[in-house]
């Protein structure tokens, strides 16, 4: 209880401390430090001096961040996406583009011309762009291939596919699975489907089943582009994976047990033979899903020589996303029409995700600063433990984008210790436990960044677009409170709590 407090006590000191007191951001961020101010021997409390102290030096470079008011068109942005498709469905429909466009632009004239911050709206830019074109060659690749079950829909084949898809997530990306996956779970329970299959499917396949290797999910690529090992994730990250997909995976069997048999209990019985055999169409466009994630690797920052366009010292990608993009278009027009008009694909769940997220990404600038430098102050850092990152990282997931929000909680986690996140040896020491329970508190980061992402609709990019694909089947989905009162909070908040108390509550 008392770790779960000083964890909402981080939280409450970045909403709100963080807005009351002058704070400042460095606008070169992405600037390597010049000197590795850790030892081994070193006491963690010389560590933050030493870190405070260097910071000092970069005074010239320094510029305020955005006041604490400048989250209202976040808020705003979430509420509506909460509450349009209730309360006013057509209005919201026709008028949404606009809307998370308008309060992106809001926010980030803000930064230009009041703040005078370039550097913000610039890496948000780099950052939405990254992960549009991920998404969409996914989405778009995958959507040429047609998976045909000839079973019966029983809990245990359920069961058996979402773990499938969990396994799958860590080598082609929780969107690809997701994307690969989604239709043909939907189609093997015509007739049946309900809301509750497309939660479970967001919570094992778009999110928990990704936690295994930095492919899995953008939070844990980010941290491997960091300089985190690339089987890290997989060494320290796999009981924690094992433990939360058997509690999933239990928890959906008995309620598919029970709910769907009272559905099938409301439907005409009809003798139906299976085959209980599988096919695939459109086999080439596994291909190009192999090219899209190859592509992946293709950054500047870690493989000198890629073409890059540099700005404000940072080398910011984009061959990886003509890549991905060319891919899309190529896809698409060679893909074979059976599998096309089988999925019924069509681009509208795309086209939603991608304007949502302009709004997102544009609207959250000033949280994740907050959260950035509340976290990194000396009030912040006196708080950090592997008990407060996992439930900070895992709340502020859940609302905000994970992969930044992952990236935020390890620079401060590190800036506690003195260490510098844009240190590529520093983040290996990191990793390795060089830092006293550096190792620790990076799998809390990692494990609730990844976690947490199922606990609403916009916690991880596939969440949307899988709930827009299922809306679009005919499925009526929860809206964005209803997701969380009545799948997250009685189902996942628990199995998360679970997760924290084997794995992090009682150790260190």
């Amino acid at each position: 209880m008392k770790n779960i407090i000083l964890s909402f006590s981080l939280l409450f000191g970045i909403l709100f401390l963080g807005g009351l007191q002058p704070q400042l951001s460095y606008a070169q961020e992405g600037e390597t430090k010049e000197t590795f101010l850790a030892q081994a021997d070193q006491t963690d409390s010389e560590h933050i001096e030493a870190a405070h102290n260097e910071e000092a030096d970069h005074s010239d470079s320094e510029h305020h961040v955005a006041p604490t008011w400048l989250v209202i068109p976040f808020v705003v942005l979430l509420l509506m996406i909460a509450t349009g498709p209730l309360f006013y469905e057509h209005f919201w429909h026709k008028n949404y583009p606009k809307i998370a466009i308008g309060l992106a632009i809001l926010v980030v004239f803000y930064y230009l011309f009041v703040l005078q911050n370039v550097h913000a709206p610039v890496h948000a830019m780099a950052e939405y762009i990254q992960f549009i074109a991920l998404l969409a060659s996914l989405y778009i690749a995958s959507g040429g291939i047609l998976i045909e079950i000839d079973k019966k829909a029983t809990p245990l084949a359920n069961v058996s596919l979402l773990l499938i898809g969990a396994l799958i997530s860590n080598l082609i990306g929780t969107t690809g699975a997701s994307m690969l996956l989604i239709r043909p779970f939907i189609r093997l329970n015509k007739g049946n489907i309900q809301a509750y299959h497309i939660i479970f499917f967001i919570f094992m396949v778009s999110n928990v089943g990704g936690s295994l290797t930095p492919i899995g999910d953008p939070p844990l690529f980010l941290g491997f582009l960091k300089g985190i090992p690339f089987f890290w994730t997989l060494e320290h990250n796999w009981p924690a994976w094992v433990f939360a997909l058997l509690l999933l995976a239990t928890a959906f069997y008995f309620i598919d047990k029970k709910l769907g048999k009272a559905a099938d209990e409301d439907i005409e019985p009809e003798e139906i033979t299976y085959s209980n055999k599988f096919s695939l169409i459109g086999m080439k466009n596994f291909g190009w899903l192999f090219i899209i994630i190859c592509s992946v690797f293709l950054d500047p920052n870690v493989i000198d020589g890629v073409p890059a366009i540099v700005y404000d010292g940072q080398k910011f990608s984009y061959l990886r996303e003509v890549i991905m993009l060319t891919v899309a278009f190529l896809s698409f027009r060679f893909a074979d029409k059976r599998a096309i008009q089988g999925n019924e694909f069509n681009f509208e769940p795309i086209r939603e995700v991608a304007f949502i997220f302009i709004g997102i990404f544009g609207t959250m600038m000033p949280a994740l600063e907050l959260v950035g430098n509340f976290a990194k102050s000396p009030e912040g850092a006196s708080l950090i433990s592997h008990n407060t990152l996992y439930w900070g990282t895992g709340t502020l997931s859940g609302f905000l984008d994970n992969a930044p929000t992952y990236l935020n909680f390890l620079a401060a986690a590190m800036a506690s210790k003195g260490a510098d996140i844009n240190n590529i040896e520093q983040v290996r020491m990191f990793a390795a436990n060089g830092f006293h329970d550096s190792a620790f508190e990076l799998m809390a980061i990692a494990v609730a960044s990844v976690f947490f992402g199922a606990m609403t609709y916009i916690g991880n990019g596939p969440n949307f677009m899988v709930k827009s694909i299922a809306e679009q089947s005919g499925i009526k989905m929860p809206s964005f409170f209803g997701y969380i009162i009545r799948f997250s909070l009685p189902v996942l908040l628990p199995i998360l709590i679970l997760v924290w108390l084997v794995f992090f509550a009682f150790v260190g």
